[in-house]
């Protein structure tokens, strides 16, 4: 049985399914270049432009505070505390008196180094009386010259009997004036540990005397803090006072500036630090002998060129920020930082003031990469502290 054979397309046919296929490849290359130029569109980043601005820089350090005086006062004789005259933390002034002793003891002490004295004042006259007898029976050639400086060295010794005599009675006096112990300037008493009627050693500590009308504040820093902070004083005096803030151990600012004075002769070998000392007017006694807090120094940066923490990031123990040339292409650069305020590094090297750095989203480029910069004012972040 004789099947029908296909009937073969027209040429018009043909060329029409032709044109057909054609378009829809071309539609679908169109579409891929479309898509792929929405894939390689760079990314719209915020960029800023580095500006140099006059800043405030601080640096901390803990501060041990003394009284200007802080005087331990202890017992120089022995003997029974009779009188306790002061209280604990009240105020003493210079010369006034705080603690009695017994005196029975001193007082006899004394009295006999004054009867000591009468003895030896008549046995000193006796002596001249004889040297009178001996020069006159030495000018009537009755005895030998040698009898007359005989008479003078009893004389002498005599007289240095009466010496030490009275140096006794001196020495017996100030023991005597060493039962009353008196304030040895104006000041603060401390704590007494001991009560009326103990039994007082020579050396016994009775209380502490702080003068706290001022304080020393004292506080160590490094070597190199301390070199570069001599440099820039000497360099700009203006802008590194002396003049230091304090802020105590709760956390609130002392209410009045101090002012460096002076500092140690050498560096600590086993800190590589120094100890400088500072002065604080106390007129209301608010600080405390023994008490601690964090001295803060103050230096101003005319020029400081500063760098958001944000827009940098680290790499091999380096930081580094994108930079944004003309055409919007980003290029890796490293920097040094100077020290850090607030959110901000403080460049010392690497960057300059104009240069445009990539602000966010550093993450995600490479180097090289082209960028649609949004431009972020500098300013408004430094109002802003971020």
């Amino acid at each position: 049985m004789l099947r029908p054979r296909p009937r073969l397309a027209s040429p018009a046919l043909s060329l029409l399914l032709a044109s057909a296929l054609g378009l829809g490849l071309a539609a679908c290359t169109a579409k891929a270049e479309k898509d792929n130029s929405k894939a390689e569109a760079p990314p719209t980043l915020p960029v800023l432009t580095l500006t140099t601005s006059e800043q405030e820089l601080f640096h901390d350090y803990v501060a041990d505070i003394q009284a200007i005086r802080n005087v331990e006062v202890r017992a120089q004789v022995p003997g029974f505390l009779e009188k306790i005259l002061v209280d604990e933390g009240k105020p003493v002034k210079k010369g006034q008196p705080m603690f009695q002793l017994n005196t029975e003891l001193f007082r006899h002490d004394l009295l006999q180094a004054q009867a000591a004295v009468a003895s030896a004042e008549a046995k000193a006259t006796e002596a001249r009386v004889e040297r009178g007898r001996v020069q006159l029976l030495v000018s009537k050639n009755v005895i030998a010259k040698s009898e007359l400086t005989l008479a003078e060295s009893k004389v002498r010794d005599a007289d240095a009997h009466v010496a030490d005599a009275r140096a006794s009675v001196a020495d017996a006096r100030t023991q005597l004036s060493y039962t009353l112990i008196r304030a040895p300037f104006d000041g603060i008493t401390d704590r007494i540990p001991l009560k009326m009627g103990s039994v007082v050693d020579k050396g016994t500590l009775l209380t502490t005397v702080s003068d706290l009308h001022q304080v020393y504040a004292y506080f160590d820093i490094g070597e190199g803090e301390y070199l570069a902070l001599r440099r820039a004083r000497e360099l700009h005096p203006e802008l590194h006072p002396d003049s230091v803030d304090l802020t105590m151990a709760d956390g609130s600012r002392y209410p009045l500036a101090g002012r460096i004075e002076t500092s140690e002769s050498q560096i600590d070998p086993s800190t590589g630090s120094l100890a400088i000392r500072a002065r604080f007017a106390n007129p209301d006694r608010l600080l405390k002998h023994g008490s601690t807090g964090k001295v803060r120094l103050t230096t101003t940066l005319p020029k400081a060129l500063m760098v958001p923490q944000r827009a940098a990031f680290e790499l091999q123990d380096k930081n580094y920020v994108y930079v944004v040339d003309q055409s919007g292409t980003v290029h890796s650069r490293s920097f040094k930082p100077q020290t850090r305020i607030g959110p901000f590094y403080v460049v010392k090297d690497g960057l300059k003031p104009g240069e445009r750095v990539v602000y966010e989203g550093t993450q995600e480029l490479r180097d090289g990469q082209r960028i649609q910069p949004k431009t972020v004012q500098m300013d408004s972040l430094l109002a802003d502290g971020e």
